[in-house]
């Protein structure tokens, strides 16, 4: 029987602990390769697998505020001050040292890491399952319905970046734009394509919205906090209504992240109609997934397809809606995918049809996206006021042991 998430697989990790475990440990183990600077805090543990959040070695947040007083502790350079009210510090012992002597005299939270920011999940730092290769529309499929069509609404989808090519093969996707992800054929790397699936989905949802995919994920999935808080910073220029973010990180002590807070109390809150979509991670835990968790944001968890919660997204009160997060099919390159995980682990596939079916809160949070995109376009209202209209529907038709519930179109 195969088990939610479509793969076929005679265990999925969610069941396995020791498979859950393996997981995380490979996918720890690419973003580690892909960034020298990465460093991972596991809790003295020199298992990999034992990961409580990724972290940039050597630099640490400081609010603005602080950084006298945490420079007379800690020395060190500032090198780069992010938007307004936080600054990026170079300390002159290691990052887990600063933060602790920190901590001892000025107390938790003045200072927090440089955190790694990446594809949605702790459990293996990537959606919920790997891609199959499928030869079907996609799912949910394009709306149809002229009204809601999502014209006029801008929509920037933060994510690995954009791939024109597998866009050409699409009708969906016409006249989506952003930044060209690396990807060289036929071998498809982890979390390759995921930008440009992504953008299809929120195109299902809202087939006339303009759409730019912001390539800001590029580095095996991962960003650093004070790198997409500079972007974001900057795409807020572009003034979107809707920013749909399948990214996020667990964090040092469960703090919120502090690039993020800066960037919402100096420049995002004054975008009233902006809202921020994020995904709610695929740790099958309480979390908090930042920065999914924030209030000001409209945190994704994901369903299965009768609608019961899925076994591996994140869950918990700062969670505002669930919907359709498994076996979701869209776009995607074709090539030669090597699985990284559980019992596929180094077998090749063949992705030939253009297509894949991914299961994720990666693909939740796109279809709120669309879906808000959507609401948009037949009422007039702006991004949060939109997304505020779905909340409410979605609190309306919340189930016990699951919560608040939105439905894409069928």
């Amino acid at each position: 029987m195969t088990k939610p998430g479509g793969t076929g697989q005679a265990a999925s990790w969610w069941d396995d602990p020791e498979l859950a475990r393996d997981r995380l440990r490979r996918h720890v183990q690419i973003i580690t390769e892909s960034r020298s600077e990465v460093a991972v805090a596991t809790g003295g543990s020199d298992d990999l697998a034992d990961m409580d959040h990724m972290y940039r070695e050597g630099a640490i947040l400081v609010r603005d505020a602080d950084l006298p007083r945490v420079r007379d502790i800690v020395g060190g350079e500032v090198q780069a001050s992010l938007i307004n009210g936080v600054t990026l510090l170079r300390p002159e012992v290691g990052t887990e040292e600063a933060l602790s002597q920190i901590d001892a005299q000025l107390g938790i939270g003045v200072a927090t890491p440089d955190h790694v920011v990446h594809v949605t999940g702790k459990s293996g730092a990537c959606p919920a399952t790997e891609p199959e290769d499928v030869d079907q529309p996609p799912f949910p499929g394009v709306n149809s319905d002229p009204a809601m069509d999502g014209s006029g609404v801008s929509v920037a989808v933060v994510d690995t970046g954009f791939l024109p090519a597998v866009a050409q093969q699409h009708a969906w996707l016409a006249g989506v734009t952003g930044d060209k992800e690396d990807f060289k054929a036929p071998q498809i790397r982890p979390f390759a394509g995921h930008g440009t699936f992504v953008a299809g989905i929120v195109r299902c949802l809202a087939p006339r919205a303009e759409i730019r995919v912001e390539g800001f994920l590029r580095h095996g999935g991962t960003i650093f906090e004070s790198e997409i808080v500079t972007q974001l910073d900057e795409a807020l220029d572009r003034v979107p209504d809707v920013i749909c973010l399948a990214a996020g990180t667990t964090t040092r002590r469960n703090l919120n992240l502090l690039g993020f807070e800066a960037l919402w109390q100096h420049r995002l809150r004054h975008y009233k109609g902006t809202v921020l979509v994020a995904a709610a991670g695929n740790d099958g835990n309480r979390g908090p997934f930042w920065p999914a968790a924030f209030p000001w944001a409209v945190s994704v968890g994901a369903l299965d397809p009768h609608d019961n919660r899925a076994r591996f997204t994140n869950y918990g009160s700062w969670v505002d809606v669930y919907t359709l997060g498994v076996d979701i099919v869209n776009a995607f390159p074709k090539g030669t995918y090597t699985y990284q995980e559980g019992r596929r682990k180094g077998r090749k596939r063949e992705f030939k049809h253009g297509m894949a079916r991914w299961s994720g809160t990666s693909f939740a949070t796109p279809i709120v996206a669309g879906m808000i995109a959507a609401r948009m376009s037949a009422t007039g209202e702006s991004g949060r006021q939109a997304a505020d209209a779905l909340l409410e529907t979605a609190r309306r038709g919340a189930r016990p042991r699951v919560g608040a519930i939105l439905k894409p179109p069928a």
